[in-house]
């Protein structure tokens, strides 16, 4: 068998040395030595980075299809992507100019420009349409004032800027996961996003560990493992539910129930339905009824009784005095 493995053609030599060394492609490969522990640890290392690094381009793609294919970014938190953002960019910078493996940090590159795209989706699909174009301004200038500083910032700053990284993944994930909470939706959060996250931050502290050993690189990945973990329960705790509704019994209210809305607000004005008046149901109804806690009960116009024979007039009694007004 080794005949055959040390024989293999050039160009997949030449690419197995390059993943994971000439000592480990020699050990590994050429003699089959399988014993050899820290070098089949550093080759499950490179082959886990370069698979997050291919899954991170493709990562956030489905989440972009879901916005586009629904014209909505409901449930997104735009103060969440722009931090969340912030964070990959200066992770990516940190990794760059310390010269460490790309298969260590290569999907925050993709992430990030996947993330800007995101960003300007939410924006552009925001239901306020008053202030989009400053929006749009303001985020394009600080997006490439970020990326300027990132890439002169001097490597001491640089340092405090990714353990920055810690309080910044904290603070991106906190809104998401508040805004869900609120309207017991995930709305168009990407399950498979969420997902892809968990199980990527779980292979980069084994690469992290095992390649780099930089605690600031382990602990940014660790608090960001918690984080979408909290995420991923929250799809699975709300799956099935849109968070749209209207309690009117206590004058609650939740995302995308405007047309609900607007069709109670005829009914008050009386443009609605005639003879139909809403009456509060129990919340605990279910659909449509369920989810504006509002039936619709006909309700009998009324009708005026007519006599089908006239109304006599009360005669004298016989043998009495006849009262007769004499006209002149």
């Amino acid at each position: 068998m080794t005949a055959i493995t040390r024989n293999l053609p050039w160009f997949v030599k030449d690419l197995g040395v390059s993943i994971v060394s000439e000592k480990c492609y020699t050990s590994l490969v050429e003699d089959l030595n399988i014993a050899d522990v820290p070098c089949l640890k550093y080759a499950l290392s490179k082959g886990l980075g370069v698979g997050i690094v291919v899954g991170g381009s493709i990562m956030k793609v489905p989440q972009i299809l879901l916005i586009l294919n629904a014209s909505s970014a409901r449930g997104l938190s735009l103060p969440s992507y722009i931090l969340e953002t912030l964070s990959y960019a200066i992770t990516l910078s940190y990794s760059m100019r310390n010269n460490f493996p790309f298969s260590t940090y290569g999907e925050n590159l993709f992430l990030s420009i996947q993330n800007v795209i995101i960003t300007f989706l939410i924006i552009a699909y925001s239901p306020r349409s008053s202030n989009k174009a400053s929006k749009f301004i303001s985020t394009t200038v600080a997006t490439v004032a970020s990326a300027y500083a990132l890439a002169n910032v001097s490597s001491d700053h640089l340092a405090l800027l990714q353990a920055a990284t810690l309080p910044l993944s904290l603070f991106s994930k906190l809104p998401q996961i508040r805004q869900n909470a609120r309207s017991k939706s995930t709305g168009q959060l990407s399950s498979f996003a969420v997902i892809s996250q968990i199980l990527g931050c779980l292979a980069r502290l084994f690469t992290t560990f095992t390649e780099v050993n930089d605690p600031l690189v382990a602990a940014g990945f660790g608090l960001a493992l918690i984080l979408n973990v909290a995420l991923g329960f929250q799809l699975y705790s709300y799956y099935g539910s849109s968070g749209v509704g209207v309690n009117v019994a206590r004058g609650e209210k939740t995302e995308g129930a405007s047309v609900e809305l607007k069709e109670l607000k005829d009914l008050g004005n009386g443009s609605g339905r005639p003879g139909v008046q809403p009456q509060v149901a129990p919340v605990t109804a279910t659909g449509r009824e369920g989810a504006l806690g509002v039936l619709y009960e006909p309700t009998p116009s009324p009708s005026i009784q007519r006599s089908s024979t006239p109304i006599q007039r009360a005669s004298t009694p016989s043998g009495g005095r006849k009262w007769n007004r004499k006209v002149d």
